[in-house]
């Protein structure tokens, strides 16, 4: 478990794993979207169709690029297309946190204030984030861009790792959590996720055994993204 996040493919693989139901249910939207048949649970997101549509597709590109963008071997061998994939994940970022706020705006909620208020904040965050991560490639400070576009990752997919804790709920009582305690568990597994972020940040910065020092920077060989 210690070195889990010193091996790309586990990395990888967990993240998969943690955004898969995201991502899918994202992937069947951009389907259902332009076909006009949206479930019935998703038809007041039909009011801004373009946003929804814009978010959907944001969040498929964003939750399958952003795991491959950690893999070193792919980095080291295939730099030019690690650059481009790099490129489409920041603009997909950058849609997701902007088509999400508009969604906010546009889309009655049926949630918490609470929830509402975090997706707003973070959508928000999100932006912010990918700007200081393409500022910090054009600086050639890598290890600084690499850093914030794991904030970025932690951030955009954030809610989606919510059905990890809530179909296990859902299996045990028959029935999702709703109002405040959804919103709790949304935000508590946003702000996990966050603090797992910054966890794999610190052990890339925090030498030891077998594990690089933060001056070498090439040991990481992180391609400028932007």
């Amino acid at each position: 478990m210690i070195r889990t996040f010193s091996r790309p493919v586990p990395l990888v693989l967990l993240l998969a794993f943690c955004t898969f139901i995201p991502v899918i249910t994202a992937a069947v939207s951009v389907v259902q979207i332009p076909l006009g048949a949206l479930p019935e649970d998703s038809l007041r997101l039909a009011v801004a169709p373009v946003a929804f549509f814009l978010h959907s597709l944001a969040g498929v590109l964003f939750g399958v690029l952003g795991p491959l963008q950690f893999v070193r071997a792919l980095r080291q061998r295939f730099g030019a297309l690690h650059r481009l994939a790099g490129r489409v994940f920041v603009l997909s970022g950058a849609g997701l946190g902007l088509s999400g706020l508009a969604l906010l705006l546009k889309v009655e909620s049926l949630s918490t204030g609470l929830l509402d208020a975090a997706r707003g904040v973070f959508g928000v965050v999100l932006v912010a984030v990918l700007v200081l991560g393409v500022a910090a490639a054009r600086a050639h400070n890598l290890f600084r861009h690499r850093a914030w576009m794991i904030r970025a990752y932690a951030v955009g997919m954030g809610s989606g790792t919510v059905g990890l804790v809530m179909f296990p709920i859902y299996l045990i009582t028959g029935e999702p959590p709703t109002g405040l305690v959804a919103g709790i568990v949304v935000v508590g597994m946003w702000l996990l996720n966050i603090a797992l972020g910054e966890w794999v940040i610190r052990r890339m910065t925090t030498p030891g055994p077998q594990r690089p020092s933060a001056t070498r920077l090439s040991d990481f060989n992180v391609e400028k993204t932007t």
